[in-house]
C-alpha cells in the first residue's frame, strides 16, 4: 500500500512532513483536501480510527472564526458535518499507511514507523 498524505498544500506542518518523507527516500502520495476534495466515507473511516476529537483541529483560524453556537455542543455528527464542509478544520497531515491511520506529524515517531 503506497502512503497516503492528505493535507493542505499551503499547511506549514503538511510542508514539514512532505520534505521529511522526501528526504527519507519514503515514497507517498498527496492528497489535498480542499483542492482535490474529501468524501464522507474517507472522513467516517478516519473517525472510526481516531476519534472526531483527535481530526477536529479546534486551534485553527477556520474553527476559532466560527459563532460560538456552532462551536458549542459538538457531537460526531456536527463536526463531521464541519469537517466535510470546511476540510480546513481537519488536523493535518492525515497519514493513510499499511500500519494504519495516524493525524500530526512527528519526525521521531515517523523515523520508527516509516524510515526503520
Amino acid at each position: 500500500m503506497t502512503l497516503i498524505l492528505y493535507g493542505i498544500s499551503n499547511c506549514d506542518t503538511v510542508k514539514k512532513a512532505r520534505r521529511w518523507l522526501d528526504e527519507q527516500g519514503v515514497a507517498y502520495r498527496f492528497h489535498d483536501v480542499r483542492k482535490d476534495g474529501l468524501d464522507a466515507a474517507r472522513l467516517q473511516q478516519w473517525i472510526d480510527a481516531l476519534g472526531w476529537e483527535k481530526l477536529l483541529n479546534r486551534a485553527g483560524t477556520t474553527f476559532r472564526k466560527l459563532p460560538d453556537a456552532q462551536k458549542e455542543g459538538l457531537d460526531v455528527a456536527s463536526a463531521k458535518a464541519l469537517m466535510l464542509e470546511q476540510p480546513a478544520m481537519i488536523r493535518r497531515p492525515v497519514v493513510e499507511a499499511a500500519d494504519g491511520i495516524s493525524v500530526g506529524f512527528s519526525a521521531g515517531d515517523w523515523q520508527a514507523r516509516f524510515a526503520g
